[in-house]
């Protein structure tokens, strides 16, 4: 009897030409249904795939760009301090050129004043170099606009127009960068041999 009932719940088998029932009709059209639905589904989750890709390269870009600032921020940090300590040698060095202009005098302390005040300026500066600045003195270079400001133009003829002359205060690089530039003279443009009248 039992075998009677399961046949009698298994839909037949349409013929051919003949359509098939309302039931089967309905399940294959409730099956479409779920493939397009699995079809949408499938389209999302790529969609929400590609939108993770991307968020993780913008969230890995972030994290570098952070890096670099944090190396920025490392290698420039000092900056301040150096900004404050370039007076000192600017002291120092006027120091050491108005004892030089009197070494006539006191002939003796004259030597230890100027003995120290080299020794402490070069041990600055050797601090300073260890912490990436480099000092610029640019007598006969070419005026560059970047490393070097103008404070006057005076005629020369023996030099290139342009030219550095003398400078007035050194200037720094700190890492590559100008912390301070260097204020300079230069030669003007003029001609070498003007023409005689």
């Amino acid at each position: 009897m039992q075998d009677e009932e399961m046949t009698t719940n298994v839909p037949p088998e349409p013929e051919e030409g003949v359509e098939p029932s309302p039931e089967l009709a309905a399940e294959e059209a409730f099956l479409d249904a779920r493939g397009a639905e699995i079809e949408a589904l499938q389209a999302q989750v790529a969609e929400l795939k590609n939108a993770v890709l991307r968020e993780r390269a913008d969230s890995d870009n972030l994290r570098k760009r952070f890096e670099r600032e944090k190396e920025s921020a490392l290698k420039f940090g000092s900056e301040k301090l150096i900004k404050e300590l370039l007076p000192v040698i600017d002291s120092l060095t006027l120091g050491l050129e108005a004892a030089k202009a009197h070494e006539a005098e006191g002939r003796q302390a004259l030597d230890h004043f100027i003995e120290g005040s080299s020794m402490t300026l070069k041990l600055l500066l050797d601090v300073l170099q260890k912490n990436g600045v480099i000092e610029l003195d640019p007598v006969g270079e070419k005026l560059d606009p970047e490393l070097h400001q103008a404070l006057s133009v005076i005629p020369s003829p023996d030099a290139e127009p342009n030219t550095i002359l003398h400078v007035a205060q050194k200037g720094y690089l700190l890492n590559g960068r100008v912390i301070r530039a260097a204020q300079v003279i230069v030669a003007d443009g003029a001609q070498k041999n003007p023409p005689q009248a």
